[in-house]
């Protein structure tokens, strides 16, 4: 029996073999995964890295903090100022008086500090784990308007203000909270914080909120004046002079948690709870000059820098504002206001409001307000704003109104980009679904120019079917106007500025909008330059020609005569564009106007039943424009290139004939001149006798010659219920002459049909005969003969006078013989006949 070893001998070094295969194909995949995992690791630490490098690119740094609080001469410890467009004058300083806020230090050793009850409250409400743990937290790190901790908080109001919210924002703050933790400790960023937070009421810092709110040094607040003024800091809305019982119940309220926290003792929380703390009654300072202005310069600078930021303090505004501009215009508005509410004038009146015309008659309004803008053309500068003014006192409010028909210039202007000018011809006459015009009158034929220097609705409202609102829309849009919505009067002044500015537009781009401004620029106290908008951006709107075409008429006195009268309230000694503007339901008026060198707003309200006419505001406009003048040279618009004047006829704006009864010269822009005569007026023949049109049968000493307006059909009843002079349509009864034997017509007969070639015969002799013609006109009584033939010198006694071609010809006609006799003496005969096609 053969041996068994070698078998097993094999079967062993088998096993072995693929064993030590498996042990290969398991080393292989062990090294595979750990190189993919390294690799993966790497990619891993790369992105970390380079995720860290964008969360740290250009973070600031931590000494940022002492640069802005540290005393003497912490940026934020002096509160931040505005002023006028010189630097000099002062407008408004957001702190509770004009000092420089004080710094008040933890440290006990210092005779004035911050007491220690203080800095657990505001532990207790803002940071619970402030002792514990790094300056951060990760708790809210996806909610970026939660910042958990005092050294967040820190950070969040004064490094990274200007930063978007967002995911890399957050971490940013919570890199450098630690950073200042570690750096400067924890006492130093509680005594930072409670002399930078926001107390409410510009009280920055605890100093200043002691002794807005309890009137003494913060050393002697009591815990339960700590305890309101830690919650205050959380929500400084809620604060002892806006909602002193809400402050109260929020401080009792942080006692119950200090002493959960066992940051006081039960007795000392039992006796705060007894305190009634008694609150300071400084009534509060809001800035009494130009407090719309003001208001207007917030929400411009708010735009490029937080305003809370603005508000904490250490920056300068040189803003837009001419003080004495500004005094003036407020003076002559309260003026303006208190006449218009039927209220006694004080006793004395600044000299501008001496340049206010009389009100209207029988025109007073308790219920009514008034404001006004005077804004520079040339830079898009605001010089001065009176926020509405209500029975002779300011307010802050500068509201959007209704601009009613204050806007029409903008459909007119439509109409001249799409080739109609000044002088074209409208209809202001009755129509289904048109407005009624506000002096409740209808005015008939009339040039645009006519149109919108007197306001008339019926036109513009035509005007704006023809162009198609959405193409006004666009219009309005590239001045800055949203037809859609109520207007501002910056926005008003600032459209029609474009046209005193000869078609630019001048301001700057906030928030992608281009704006007129109320701020030349923003600096720290330490003269960094935050935002300079003193060099005004320029904005091309319309052509220099375009824009001198509305001011034309705009600036047209004699135009405005019709609604206005004579020496009227919007004529001021020198050129200005003029647009007044009012509503239907007549609870707002506007009148808006400019030279080259200011554009002034003003608005005047009423409320209930009243109406209000733009009568009203032009007043004040007038007092305002000539006072914001009176050093400004008395310059108008020189005519640019691309406008040409021509004579035309009124109202039709065509090219004169004689029948015309009125020529204008007005202005057209290159290549948009009328090309035709006139055909608004026609010369037609009368008999005086009927008042009917005469016929070719009309015995000539009746007939009297007429220039008519040719009224079209849909305006035909109106002018008739307007007793307007219109031609008749009507003719002459028809009734043949005798017939004369020496001068008639014979064939065809008198109404006869005729066609192709017709022979027309009858006499033209007797004594005296010297020759004849023959001719015949279209119609009744027609204004042109055409000759047949030249002149015979044959008499001619019962035979053929003449040949006559029709061929092409149809409808009435007349056919005239004329026998011219050598003294002179002239025989007619005359039949109408009609010609079939």
């Amino acid at each position: 029996m053969p041996s068994t070893l070698p078998i097993l001998r094999a079967r062993r070094e088998r096993r072995l073999e693929k064993q030590k295969r498996n042990d290969n194909r398991t080393r292989g995949t062990i090294l595979s995964v750990g190189i993919l995992l390294s690799i993966l690791l790497g990619g891993v630490i790369i992105l970390a890295a380079f995720a860290y490098a964008d969360v740290t690119r250009n973070l600031p740094s931590t000494e940022i903090l002492p640069r802005l609080l540290n005393p003497p001469d912490g940026l934020l410890l002096q509160p931040t100022r505005v002023y006028d467009r010189t630097g000099l004058q002062l407008l408004a300083t957001f702190a509770q008086n004009e000092l420089p806020r004080r710094y008040i230090p933890i440290n006990e050793q210092n005779p004035q500090h911050i007491p220690e009850e203080l800095v657990n409250a505001v532990i207790a409400v803002a940071d619970p784990q402030f002792a514990t743990h790094s300056g951060y937290s990760l708790d809210g790190l996806t909610d970026t308007n939660l910042h958990p901790t005092i050294a967040q908080k820190l950070i969040n109001e004064l490094v990274l203000y200007n930063e978007p919210h967002s995911l890399k924002r957050a971490i940013r703050e919570r890199l450098l909270a630690t950073q200042i933790t570690a750096q400067f400790g924890r006492t130093q960023v509680m005594e930072w914080y409670l002399n930078s937070v926001n107390f409410g009421n510009y009280a920055y810092g605890i100093d200043a909120a002691a002794q807005l709110y309890f009137g003494k040094p913060a050393d002697e607040l009591t815990l339960a004046e700590c305890a309101i003024l830690a919650a205050v800091s959380e929500t400084p809305a809620l604060n002892p002079l806006d909602a002193p019982q809400v402050a109260t119940q929020r401080g009792r309220e942080l006692l119950y948690v200090m002493n959960d926290l066992e940051l006081i003792s039960s007795d000392e929380t039992a006796q705060a709870l007894a305190e009634t703390p008694i609150f300071a009654t400084t009534p509060r300072t809001p800035p009494k000059l130009a407090p719309a202005f003001l208001n207007l310069v917030l929400a411009q600078v708010d735009s490029q820098i937080p305003r809370e930021r603005v508000e904490r303090g250490g920056m300068i505004i040189i803003s837009t504002l001419d003080f004495e501009l500004q005094k003036n215009a407020a003076c002559v508005t309260e003026v303006y206001a208190t006449r218009l509410a039927g209220l006694p004038e004080p006793n004395e009146i600044c000299e501008a409001a001496r340049l206010l015309p009389s009100l209207p008659p029988a025109s007073t309004y308790p219920d009514s307000s008034a404001s006004a803008l005077i804004l520079d053309p040339k830079t898009g500068q605001v010089l001065a704003l009176v926020g509405e003014t209500v029975q002779g006192v300011e307010t802050p409010l500068v509201s959007a109104h209704n601009p009613g028909s204050s806007l029409d210039a903008f459909v007119y202007l439509t109409g001249f980009t799409r080739g109609l000018s000044p002088a074209s011809l409208t209809w202001d006459i009755p129509g289904e679904g048109i407005l009624q015009n506000f002096d409740g009158e209808y005015h008939g034929a009339l040039r645009l120019r006519t149109a919108l220097a007197n306001d008339y609705q019926v036109p513009v409202e035509i005007l704006k079917t023809q162009m198609g609102i959405e193409n006004v829309t666009k219009i309005a849009s590239s001045f800055g106007i949203d037809l859609n919505e109520n207007a501002l009067m910056v926005d008003l002044a600032s459209a029609y500025g474009v046209f005193a500015a000869q078609g630019v537009k001048f301001g700057q781009y906030v928030q992608d909008e281009f704006v007129p401004v109320t701020v030349l620029r923003v600096e720290g106290v330490d003269r960094g330059v935050l935002l300079d908008w003193s060099v005004p951006e320029a904005q091309t709107v319309v052509t220099p020609a375009m824009a001198y075409l509305m001011t034309n008429v705009l600036s047209d006195e004699p135009a405005r005569w019709e609604t206005w009268g004579r020496q009227n309230a919007l004529e001021i000694g020198r050129p200005s564009g003029v647009k007044p503007g009012q509503t239907i339901d007549g609870n707002d008026a506007w009148v808006v106007g400019y030279t080259p060198y200011l554009s002034v707003a003003v608005w005047t309200g009423v409320r209930g039943s009243d109406a209000v006419t733009p009568r009203f505001p032009a007043v004040l406009w007038n007092a305002l424009m000539q006072s914001a003048s009176a050093d400004l040279p008395a310059d108008g618009w020189s005519t640019p290139q691309g406008i040409t004047p021509l004579t035309v006829c009124d109202p039709s704006g065509m090219l004169p004939t004689r029948e015309c009864p009125n020529l204008v010269t007005e202005i057209f822009l290159n290549g948009s001149e009328p090309t035709q005569v006139d055909t608004l007026f026609r010369e037609f023949s009368i008999n005086r006798e009927t008042g009917l049109l005469a016929t070719v049968f009309t015995p000539p000493e009746l007939v009297d010659t007429r220039v008519y307006m040719l009224v079209p059909e849909e305006a035909r009843e109106w002018a008739l219920s307007a007793g307007m002079d219109i031609p008749p349509t009507s003719y002459d009864a028809i009734q043949a002459p005798p017939v004369n034997p020496s001068a008639n017509i014979t064939a065809p007969q008198l109404f006869a049909e005729v066609d192709g070639k017709v022979l027309i015969l009858g006499a033209a002799s007797g004594a005296d005969f010297m020759y004849y013609r023959v001719q015949v006109g279209k119609g009744l009584n027609p204004q042109e003969w055409i000759q047949l033939g030249e002149d015979n010198f044959t008499p001619v006694d019962g035979g053929l006078l003449a040949e006559w071609d029709t061929t092409g010809l149809n409808g009435l006609y007349a056919v005239q013989l004329i026998v011219v006799r050598t003294d002179q003496v002239v025989d007619t005969a005359v039949i109408q006949v009609t010609i079939s096609e």
